[in-house]
C-alpha cells in the first residue's frame, strides 16, 4: 500500500515545478557561450527573448494563482510581471560573464514585452472560459 502524494505536493508538481524548471532552462541557455538564434532575420534575438519570456510569464501567473492572496488573475499577473522582470535582469547580468554573450537593455525590453503579452493572453483566456463555461459547470467554477 503506497502513500498518495499530498495535495500540496501535487500542486507544486503541477504548477510550480514547470515555472521553476523553465527558469532553470532560461539560465542554462544563457550560460551557453556565443549562442545565436536558430533563425536568421533582423532582430531574431528579440523575437526569441519575447517568446521565451511570454512562456515564463504564463507559467508564473498560473503558479502564482495557487497562492490564496494572489488567486485573482490581475494580482497574480502583476506579481508575475515583477518576478519575470527580476529574472530578466538577473539573466542579462549573468550573460556578462559568459564568453560571446552580452548584456542588452533591448533584450530586457523584449523580455518585458513577452511577459506583458502573456499576462494579457492569460486574462483573455480566463475571461473567455468564464464567458463560456463547460456544459453543466457553474460560471464561477472556471
Amino acid at each position: 500500500m503506497g502513500l498518495a502524494p499530498s495535495p500540496g505536493f501535487r500542486l507544486f508538481v503541477r504548477y510550480w515545478l514547470p515555472a521553476l524548471a523553465y527558469v532553470a532552462l532560461v539560465f542554462s541557455l544563457s550560460s551557453m557561450p556565443a549562442l545565436r538564434p536558430p533563425v536568421r532575420f533582423p532582430n531574431a534575438d528579440k523575437v526569441i527573448h519575447m517568446t521565451e519570456y511570454a512562456i515564463l510569464g504564463w507559467l508564473l501567473v498560473r503558479a502564482l494563482r495557487t497562492l490564496p492572496p494572489l488567486s485573482g488573475a490581475l494580482a497574480a499577473g502583476l506579481v508575475a510581471l515583477a518576478i519575470g522582470a527580476a529574472v530578466g535582469v538577473a539573466d542579462e547580468l549573468h550573460q556578462r560573464s559568459v564568453p560571446g554573450r552580452e548584456t542588452s537593455a533591448l533584450d530586457w525590453i523584449a523580455d518585458m514585452l513577452g511577459l506583458s503579452l502573456a499576462q494579457v493572453a492569460y486574462l483573455w483566456a480566463k475571461r473567455s472560459q468564464i464567458a463560456s463555461p463547460p456544459a453543466g459547470a457553474p460560471r464561477d467554477a472556471v
